[in-house]
């Protein structure tokens, strides 16, 4: 695997923290959660308030890399692409995406992701967040 792969593989999983997963092992057992952490070297991972297929719940479960066969997100991925697309209206040619950050630069000085502004105040962050909350709504529709 090449080292921009494997960033990028790292990327999507660092992306899933704090998000339900359902994870399949190679025993065909299945566990819901919330991914909390995982280990790059063992892919092992830590899920919270987790649920078996026998119904169990667990506060903290971890779960060892080698018998892990898929780690499905259960989550709508959110659309940052759109976001930035939106925010481009507003503030034209001002709009630069920075998809393996997950952020957003406005006007070079505010930073914007999936959570809201990140970096950044007065009127033009303001605006920002105007955008981002009308824009996040649209989306939960």
């Amino acid at each position: 695997m090449s080292a921009m792969v494997g960033r990028k593989f790292f990327d999507e999983l660092a992306a899933q923290i704090q998000k339900r997963v359902n994870l399949i092992t190679i025993n065909a057992k299945n566990y819901s959660g919330i991914l909390v952490g995982y280990d790059q070297e063992s892919m092992s991972v830590c899920l919270a308030d987790a649920k078996d297929d026998a119904g169990r719940i667990f506060q903290r479960l971890f779960i060892n890399g080698r018998i892990i066969a898929e780690i499905q997100s259960m989550e709508k991925a959110f659309d940052l692409k759109g976001l930035a697309d939106r925010l481009e209206k507003y503030f034209p040619k001002m709009v630069k995406l920075y998809e393996e950050g997950n952020v957003i630069m406005v006007m070079n000085k505010i930073r914007v992701g999936e959570k809201g502004i990140i970096e950044g105040s007065g009127p033009a962050a303001e605006r920002v967040q105007r955008v981002y909350e009308e824009f996040l709504k649209e989306q939960t529709k």
